[in-house]
């Protein structure tokens, strides 16, 4: 038997509860994950809350969709996008249903957890990391180019900026100034959202800014990318997707009319672990969370600012 975080109502954070799972041996492609960690997104949060609908038949719902642990059994065939997986190996899951203290996932959704890489960074960088990697391939971030990142302090946005950092780009990121130092650190101009941004952005980069990314979805950041890049097809929003509409900007993520981005999130694991592994890439962990205080986690994470990932534990 296992414990596992289901949502037995649909509704707020008080309808989550932990219940007893049976877990069936692993089949055919699939391996059996002993948890370490499991991240929390806001993905999560909204399955349960009536944003994707609310048919009853669909309770209880499992939660989760990244993790970390250790392989404690593999069915026929368990080959992940590594290779072989074997009992023992330490990895890293994207997966329904991580909200628990073992899962069954499929192999193709499972790969090597590098030895330098915690439990919880692991388990809390591939659903955020693939995110911000498919902001940069879309809005095609490359050396040389001025970025304006919105919510760079953010657990996407601050992904998102140090690896545009990386491709040789120069990032101004928004964020309050109490997180400044921490953008100043990964090699990004920061500068405070808020009335007279355009104003301060351009102080900044007077020959103009190149591509935008918006993670925070209000009509600040987009209003103000439509000002100062000229190229529409170079601004990317993950969470305005009604004004990207409207706009002709892109729109990425699960949202009506926007690129889910399958292959390229699917891919992201290869750059962001090595980088992780590396020490070169930073994932702020903002609060860690007993499994069955799962519900506390969510409301920390609904209330906003963060200020990184938050993470259970089992």
């Amino acid at each position: 038997m296992a414990t596992a975080i289901v949502a037995a109502a649909y509704g707020g954070p008080e309808v989550l509860t932990a219940v007893e799972v049976e877990v069936s041996p692993p089949g055919a492609g699939e391996v059996t994950v002993e948890v370490r960690a499991a991240g929390v997104n806001p993905f999560d949060y909204k399955r349960y809350s009536g944003a994707f609908g609310n048919d009853p038949a669909a309770l209880p719902l499992r939660l989760g969709g990244e993790a970390s642990g250790v392989v404690t059994a593999v069915g026929d065939g368990a080959e992940g996008p590594a290779g072989p997986i074997r009992v023992g190996d330490e990895v890293v899951v994207r997966g329904e249903g991580t909200y628990a203290t073992v899962v069954n996932v499929a192999a193709a959704k499972v790969v090597p957890k590098p030895a330098e890489v915690s439990w919880e960074v692991a388990a809390g960088v591939l659903a955020t990391g693939g995110t911000a990697v498919h902001t940069l391939v879309a809005t095609n971030v490359r050396a040389g180019d001025t970025v304006l990142v919105h919510g760079a302090a953010g657990s996407v946005g601050s992904i998102a900026a140090q690896l545009a950092v990386a491709r040789g780009a120069r990032v101004i990121g928004t964020a309050a100034p109490n997180r400044h130092e921490r953008l100043r650190a990964y090699g990004v101009e920061p500068v405070a959202y808020g009335p007279g941004l355009a104003d301060r952005v351009r102080a900044l980069a007077p020959d103009g800014v190149d591509a935008a990314i918006d993670t925070v979805g209000t009509d600040e950041a987009v209003d103000v990318s439509l000002e100062l890049v000229a190229d529409r097809q170079r601004i990317a929003t993950i969470v305005a997707f009604g004004r990207a509409g409207e706009a002709g900007i892109k729109a990425l993520g699960f949202g009506p009319g926007a690129d889910p981005g399958v292959a390229v999130r699917g891919n992201a694991w290869r750059e962001l672990l090595e980088l992780l592994a590396a020490g070169k890439l930073e994932v702020v962990i903002a609060a860690t969370y007993p499994l069955a205080e799962a519900a506390a986690a969510h409301e920390f994470v609904r209330a906003g600012h963060a200020g990184g990932k938050v993470i259970l534990l089992p």
